[in-house]
């Protein structure tokens, strides 16, 4: 899953790029209005946290600018105690949630994770093919109860075709997701992953739609 952090406080952009990294999360980040607007216009995020007190140019009118060009990724803004009437301004123009400055790192990511799985009609943070079950909250896979070791690249390919089980991801659609815009992208290196994947979670479960892309499945509903 990948996700834009555009926050204009250097330190805080940095904690949170750390800790939403280390959750298993592609970030982009930015640090101010216009940059920002600019990434959500061409980059395909599945989540955006969204500061609004930014220079250049301020939170509510980068907001206003993605909904008014059609963007519908889940949009958590981050506001300023002191600001009720921005938090209201901000979910009347189309933000999905709001996390209130200061606040404890724990909630935001219960946050971002409760928006994503709404956004891929989740409503839990454990995912669950078959017995193949994924632990967004803390990171674990287990199959049939014995746990798989994957590195974070891995992790991502297999959170991301969790989150959209059942349909056809295409090769270029997991590219863009598991790598951050300044990554040097190759595409080639998905079919090595899922290679990888179907050696640690079992061949079957996803399959190569020639041409299109991967789908991950329940083997006992292909029997």
């Amino acid at each position: 899953m990948r996700v834009l952090v555009v926050e204009d406080d250097k330190n805080l952009r940095e904690q949170l790029a750390s800790a939403l990294t280390d959750a298993g999360y592609t970030i982009d980040s930015a640090a101010d209005g216009e940059e920002g607007q600019f990434l959500g216009e061409t980059e395909p995020y599945d989540l955006v946290i969204l500061d609004l007190g930014l220079p250049k140019v301020d939170g509510l009118s980068v907001l206003k600018a993605w909904r008014k060009e059609g963007k519908t990724m889940p949009v958590l803004i981050l506001s300023a105690r002191d600001r009720w009437s921005e938090k209201v301004e901000g979910l009347d123009l189309g933000a999905n949630d709001y996390v209130t400055k200061p606040f404890h790192m724990a909630e935001l990511l219960a946050r971002v994770r409760a928006n994503v799985r709404r956004q891929t009609d989740h409503q839990s943070s454990v995912l669950e093919v078959g017995d193949l079950r994924l632990n967004s909250a803390t990171g674990q896979v287990t199959v049939n109860g014995a746990p798989v070791k994957l590195t974070a690249y891995q992790y991502k390919v297999l959170d991301y075709l969790m989150h959209h089980a059942g349909r056809i991801v295409s090769r270029t659609e997991l590219t863009e997701k598991i790598y951050s815009q300044d990554h040097e992208r190759d595409s080639n290196t998905i079919e090595v992953f899922i290679g990888i994947l179907r050696r640690k979670i079992g061949t079957a479960r996803i399959i190569t739609e020639k041409g299109l892309g991967y789908r991950l499945i329940d083997p006992a509903d292909a029997q």
